[in-house]
């Protein structure tokens, strides 16, 4: 009984599509991360906001600008100088919404719809198990919405019963560029064929006249099961049908590729195939088989007829790219060459390689000196009006394909590499798909390094260029209307890629590729991607005297760190992941007497006059920020408890030691507890709110205002609870539950705005001021997109006592424009309209806060909720403006729920963590700060202190601080601490802190850190006696002949690559390199463990030891060959100025075996370690002479792809990348390993991992198809034969290739005797397992594998159940099939349960959420409590 669920999703890019989806102006870029589906719009943005948010996590390479400067043409560039500004802009991607798919997609396509609700494109979308699904932009939603699924994986439809699975048959999908028909290939050759209603279908009947034409035909049956009622609209698509490639041609036996083709009348299709299989081994009997063909397809009648034909083509290849005019044809693509052909079957070819010629007779260009391989290259059109193409090639480097046209025919194809110094290398591995996403920029997404949005300039002849601009701004020719045609006018005009002659006549051959007419890259997005993951270990961060940069303390540290090789070729690093913000310590400062901390940055007074207001858009002032890099925080007030109890306020000023108290000024520190301190008037007065009055300083702290809080006619005196500051107004919420709003004149002065009958009879819990410089929430802006010049307008939210939102538009504050009755039943979408009948289920919500949420490039107001137990619900503001709908803010404005699974702590945990405090947590609102470490962001202060980060290409995420409650926080900006924050905890001691760099936040829900090495790297241990991590890394290198072999070397240009290994130190105090050892040519790390093995057969004595396994691989034709190595690392005498530099690696043994070591683990207790070395898995001993002694072994099958022990046991398992699973046991008296077990079923291992539970021995098991299978050892059960087979409880299909098992402790509470007693109470707490199992894989996710209680199971399993059939599933997949695994010898075990439909619960409205616990007989706080420990909540030492 277990659960399994994703902790961070998959980061990889598979697949991209660029289209109009949100609506038919738009330029949006659709996404696929495997199983995660993202909707990205675009924005341009100066360099000067890139280089801020640069400074906190973006790659080395965006910041690095590839093109040269232009020292000529000065002339020129006075003409256009006003287009200057354009030149610096750089786009952006912006995130608009993500979705989590119930499967994995495998091809995009873009439809265009005849009726669409957005009036953008629609989206087809491929799944691995022969499914379509067709969807669209639903505005009334702020979502996708599925139009139709289409299923093809009928038995019926896939041949013979001895033909291959779907998941073993590569399937893609294209589309007809007129969008008139879709086709799938999938199984072994059959083509689905989905065609596509067009706008002209209806045009026949509508011109039918009855008088002359007769009476209409009567619709047959299957028009009416097409085209349906005709009271019913038809549906976009018609009806699909399946044709198997050998009814088109029977010669199409082992298609490769097909692609619809551009400029034909019917839908036509080029495709590759072959009539033998391909294989290079036979190149001389199989050398050209390859033929392309191409269809044109009938919808109506369902047939097809070829074009042309054209056969003996090279055999190797791959893809047939479509391309539009002013080319036209088809680019087919091999490993070696290029070949065009155009619609007459004419074909023009260029060999890449000097392999080209000799894999194939085919007639084509010589361009061997190139030396490109193209074998997993990805090509894509450079812009709309080019012919040009752009090749990324396997590993990363950029080359451009060009056409020689004679006219409309193509004469000639040429490629030539791009030079490094133009952007060659800006991509750092290879790419898994390209999507053009506008004139000049370039999506380029990858599974191996981080996805990018490129850009380009091009340089032409500098005559003509200075013609045509001269004659653009003369009114001699009609300037563009498109805004990035002028743009990327202005950049080809001043591309820094131009350079004089004599400079181009100084590059060096290697650069002269890039000749005038070329094109120059740089990096102007990207999307952090942490695939693959290939290994997991865990260690200690670097404890405060190895790092002397920062002052941090051992709270503010988590107790361990996950560290995971990422990346592959120039991208290849390490990643450090963690589940808490663990923020740089700037100052640390014991302050046991503060309760409430706020930093001031006030304007100084002027001589006299009135004070001028800011306008713009930093306007608002959040948090005491003013939006101007140039001011800094002057003041610092703190309210402080005094012994007697009572608690007064202290002023300090901010100086570049540190702080001081101020004296001398009016601030009168014995006037009572400070409340909240804010500025206004344009940060030229400071706010002070008292419990009973509000005081107003001006920017020296001379008073300038007391505003009592006592009512003028009853005399009361309500005490503050909470206010909002927006620029000239001020909130105030008191005790009594009513509100004021003040209002600062052009002097400064305040002055209470008057409240209507709305708000004087309504109470309220909480309140928010909020400027809308964005316009959001404006629905007259939101209908013309093009009004501009609206000033902003500030509103006033509310959240009544009765669970209610109710918006004023300051300063009218007589009726709400918007009203929310039910918002305290938290449903996913919020409309005036929406109420909830005879149900009591609210939350009780005790906060209320709308801030911008976001980073320099992009930041959206959100609407955030605070419930009693410190749950964060989020929502985001839409418009949703019907026809017939009044453009109001009440008939327009919706909130759509954000999904959020972060649960904060429990009540009794909060109390445990602040046990030790003098004084219990006073009331600590949400704090709203403009700028932390260039984020908009909101902290929760209290027992759960976490941030609500968003960047914008990322949703809003909550992340914890690392350290225990806190008491106060607020903004910190000094010339000290660039944009950070000062927060005081619950034990008195305040720090002043930035965000972690290098750490781009708000893409997951943990904090991760990727360090490039520039190498791939292959393992990873940590040695934990000396905190260094050692890892291995491989690089290619040109292959060496041994010196026997001399003789039959010859002269060639090509030379193969091999990988060299190297052992290296990585020291975790500023992740660099401190030492080296290189391996032998062609040899490679597989494997590294730290072991504990016994060094000395006479004291025994045992240290921790690096224990490396190697192949040596020199080709198909030699048997691999490995090496075992065993370091020791020593501590030296460090290199001056780099004291990490202290220890270095020591070989102690060197053991040369057959076979390669391909994983290693410690067994028994003496300090022995086994090593699986080709086909046997051997036990060995460390001799003091430094030699390997044999002790046991066992023979193993094919390939050993793990070995794992259970410490201390001696028991392991074996896991075969062929031949399944194996239980064996290792005694030492007599050294002897023997079989206890193996799985019956075929099982290819990936990796596997021990997980005890209580008396019962699973093991799980992670194989090549994406499934986990959980296998029990128990010899009393009659079908383990005594425990000869291992039992199969369940399987579970992941989406995601395995890398690895590590089995983890879990800090959950130890069951106790009182569990035991109250076991038949439903209510009581159940014991909580002891360890997980944390999986990395190769899509970049995280996912964790938690052992359930069997109350437990039977709870989250009728969760899952009832989540499944209440939440909307995205594409109209099912939950249920996605994650079923098709295995055999199930011994009818208990199914995994589905975490991530779990923690979709917060999702639901409170109303359903009680509703579904009902059901279910369970606690809201029972599935709260599972919900977190299933989500991570038993890793609380990372």
């Amino acid at each position: 009984m277990q659960c399994y669920a994703e902790l961070i999703p998959p980061t990889a890019v598979t697949h991209a599509l660029s289209l109009p989806f949100i609506s038919a102006n738009s330029n949006n870029l659709v996404v696929a991360k495997t199983s995660l589906l993202q909707v990205f719009s675009f924005r341009k943005v100066n360099n000067e906001l890139h280089d801020e948010r640069n400074s906190h996590g973006d790659p080395e390479d965006i910041a690095r600008t590839t093109n040269h400067q232009d020292s000529g043409n000065n002339t020129l560039k006075s003409d256009l100088a006003f287009h200057r500004s354009e030149r610096t802009q750089i786009t952006k991607l912006v995130l608009i919404t993500e979705v989590n798919l119930s499967g994995t997609v495998t091809s995009l396509a873009g439809i265009k719809n005849v009726v669409s609700r957005s009036g953008g494109e629609a989206l087809l979308i491929a799944f691995s198990d022969a499914k379509l699904s067709l969807i669209e932009w639903d505005p009334e939603r702020h979502g996708i919405s599925t139009i139709s699924i289409h299923y093809y994986e009928q038995e019926d439809l896939m041949g013979s019963p001895w033909a291959p699975d779907l998941g073993q048959c590569v399937s893609y999908l294209t589309a007809d560029p007129s969008s008139r028909c879709a086709a799938l290939k999938f199984g072994v050759r059959s083509l689905a064929i989905l065609p596509f209603r067009q706008a002209g279908d209806d045009l026949v009947m509508e011109d039918y006249d009855p008088e002359i034409d007769g009476e209409p035909p009567e619709p047959t049956p299957a028009s009416k099961q097409v085209n349906g009622d005709s009271s019913t609209p038809p549906t976009p698509y018609g009806s699909s049908f399946v044709l198997p490639l050998s009814a088109l041609d029977p010669g199409l036996i082992h298609p490769i590729h097909l692609s619809f083709l551009f400029e034909y009348r019917e839908p036509t299709f080029g495709i590759l195939s072959s009539t033998v299989a391909a294989s290079s081994s036979l190149l001389y009997e199989r050398r050209d088989t390859v033929s392309y063909a191409v269809f044109t397809l009938d919808l109506e009648q369902r047939a097809s007829t070829t074009l042309l034909s054209i056969s003996g083509l090279p055999f190797d290849l791959q893809a047939v790219i479509p391309l539009p005019l002013p080319v036209g044809g088809a680019l087919l693509v091999g490993d070696n060459e290029l070949i065009h052909v155009d619609q007459a079957g004419k074909t023009n070819g260029v060999g890449v390689n000097s392999f080209a010629k000799r894999c194939s007779s085919y007639a084509m260009a010589d361009q061997s000196e190139l030396e490109i391989q193209l074998e997993n290259c990805k090509i894509e059109q450079l812009g709309l009006d080019s012919g040009e193409m752009l090749i990324v090639l396997n590993t990363g480097h950029l080359a451009i394909v060009s056409f020689k046209l004679d006219g409309r025919s193509v004469s000639g194809v040429a490629v030539r590499r791009i030079a490094p110094d133009h952007g060659g290398l800006s991509v750092k591995a290879g790419a898994s798909c390209t999507a053009l996403v506008g004139n000049g920029k370039l999506f380029i997404g990858s599974e191996d390094a981080d996805s990018i949005v490129l850009g380009w300039t091009r340089k032409t002849a500098q005559l003509s260029r200075k013609r045509s601009s001269a004659g653009i701004f003369t009114g001699d020719t009609d300037m563009p209307s498109d805004e990035e045609e002028i743009e990327d006018y202005d950049d080809d005009l001043y591309s820094s890629a131009v350079q004089d002659s004599h400079q181009e006549q100084d590059l060096p051959l290697a650069s002269k590729v890039s000749q005038d007419g070329d094109y120059s890259f740089r990096v102007h997005d990207y999307l952090p991607n942490t695939a693959p993951m290939r290994d997991l270990v865990l260690g200690h961060p670097a404890s405060n005297s190895q790092n002397g940069n920062e002052r941090s303390t051992g709270e503010m540290r988590s107790d361990l760190e996950l560290v995971t090789p990422t990346g592959r070729c120039h991208a290849g690093g390490v990643s450090i992941l963690k589940r808490k913000i663990e923020p740089r310590i700037v100052a640390q400062f014991r302050f046991p007497e503060v309760r409430g901390i706020w930093s001031v940055c006030a304007k100084r007074p002027n001589a006299g006059g009135p004070i001028q207001q800011s306008t713009g858009k930093n306007k608002q002032i959040s948090e005491n920020h003013v939006s101007v890099d140039t001011v800094f925080d002057r003041f610092m007030i703190v309210s402080k408890a005094s012994k007697n109890g009572s608690e007064d306020s202290a002023v300090y000023a901010l100086t570049p030691m540190g702080f001081e108290q101020m004296k001398g000024t009016e601030f009168d520190p014995a006037a009572g507890a400070t409340v909240d301190v804010g500025t206004l008037a344009g940060a030229t007065r400071v706010i002070q709110i008292l419990h009973s009055e509000i005081r107003s300083y001006d920017g020296d702290l001379s008073i300038a205002q007391i505003f009592p809080m006592t009512d003028e006619i009853t005399g009361a005196e309500p005490k503050v609870v909470s206010t909002s500051f927006a620029d000239p107004y001020l909130l105030i919420v008191r005790d009594d539950s009513s509100v004021i709003v003040l209002e600062a004149d052009d002097h400064g002065d305040l002055d209470e705005v008057e409240r209507g009958d709305a708000l004087l009879a309504t109470k309220w819990i909480s309140g928010s001021l909020y400027t809308d410089q964005s316009h959001a929430f404006q629905a007259e802006v939101q209908d013309n997109k093009g009004n501009k010049g609206k000033d902003a307008r500030t509103l006033l939210f509310l959240l009544s006592a009765e669970g209610g939102l109710h918006i004023f538009n300051a300063p009218d504050l007589r009726k709400p424009v918007y009203v929310a009755p039910s918002l305290s039943f938290l449903p996913s979408m919020i409309t005036a309209e929406y109420t909830v009948r005879r149900s009591t289920a609210r939350e009780t919500l005790t906060e209320l806060l709308v801030a911008d949420l976001g980073d320099t490039v992009a930041n959206t107001p959100h609407l955030i909720l605070r419930a009693a137990n410190d749950d964060l619900t989020i929502y985001e503001p839409f418009f949703y403006l019907s026809d017939d709908s009044p453009k109001s803010l009440s008939s327009s404005l919706r909130f759509l729920k954000i999904s959020n699974p972060h649960l904060a702590k429990a009540p009794a945990q909060s109390a445990h963590d602040t046990a030790g405090a003098e004084q219990e947590l006073r009331d600590n609102p949400l704090r709203a700060v403009g700028n932390i470490g260039g984020y908009s962001t909101v902290f929760m202060p209290g027992g759960s202190p976490s941030f609500v980060v968003k960047s914008a290409s990322s949703a809003p995420r909550v992340l914890s601080l690392t350290g225990m409650a806190t008491r106060g926080m607020s903004g910190f900006h000094t010339p000290g601490c660039d944009r950070g924050w000062v927060y005081v905890d619950v034990k008195g001691t305040a720090r002043v802190c930035q965000l972690p760099q290098d750490s781009p936040l708000g893409h997951t829900d943990w904090v991760i850190r990727k360090v490039v090495l520039e190498e791939e790297v292959q393992a990873i241990s940590y040695h934990e006696p000396l905190n260094s991590y050692v890892v291995g890394t491989s690089a290619k290198t040109k292959f060496q002949l041994p010196d026997e072999e001399d003789s039959y070397t010859e002269q060639r240009k090509e030379v193969p690559q091999v990988d060299h290994g190297t052992i290296k130190i990585l020291s975790p105090i500023n992740w660099t390199i401190v030492d080296s050892f290189s391996l032998d040519t062609a040899e490679m790390p597989i494997t590294i463990k730290t072991l504990n093995l016994e060094v000395s057969e006479h004291t025994h004595e045992r240290k921790h030891l690096i224990v490396i396994g190697t192949a040596i691989v020199r080709g198909e034709d030699l048997p691999a060959r490995g090496c075992l190595y065993i370091f020791e690392i020593i501590a030296v005498v460090p290199q001056p100025g780099r004291p990490e530099t202290n220890r270095k690696l020591k070989l102690i043994a060197r053991e040369e075996v057959k076979g390669a070591v391909t994983d290693v683990s410690s067994i028994g207790t003496q300090g022995f370690l086994v090593a699986a070395q080709g086909q046997k898995c051997m036990v060995r001993g460390l001799k003091e002479d430094g030699s390997l002694l044999p002790v046991a072994f066992m023979d193993m099958m094919c390939y050993v792809t793990v070995i794992r022990e259970l410490p201390g046991t001696g028991m392991c398992v074996l896991g075969d990348a062929l031949k399944g699973l194996r239980f064996a046991g290792y005694t030492e008296d007599p050294y002897k390993m023997t079989l206890f077990g193996k799985n019956t079923s075929k099982l290819e291992v990936m990796t596997a991992e021990f997980l005890p539970d209580g008396k019962q021995l699973y093991i799980v098991v992670a194989d090549t198809n994406c499934n986990i299978h959980i296998l029990q050892f128990d010899p009393e059960h009659p079908k383990s034969l005594s425990g000869h087979n291992l039992l199969n409880r369940s399987s579970f299909h992941t989406g995601h290739f395995p890398s690895s098992l590590t089995l983890l402790p879990s800090t959950n509470r130890v069951p106790s005797s009182a569990d035991a007693e109250a076991m038949d109470d439903v209510t009581s707490n159940p014991s909580q397992p002891s360890q997980q199992i944390l999986m990395t894989t190769q899509s970049g996710s995280l996912a964790l594998l938690t052992p359930l209680t069997e109350a437990q199971y039977r709870r989250l399993s009728a969760l899952q159940i009832q989540l499944t059939n209440s939440l909307e599933h995205p594409c109209g997949l099912n939950p249920r099939s996605y994650r079923a695994a098709a295995v055999d010898g199930g011994t009818g075990g208990r199914n995994v349960v589905d975490g991530t439909i779990l923690r979709r619960y917060m999702e639901l409205g409170s109303h359903r959420r009680a509703e579904i616990c009902g059901k279910i007989g369970a606690d809201p706080w029972e599935v709260r409590g599972d919900l977190e420990i299933i989500g991570g909540g038993g890793l609380g030492y990372l």
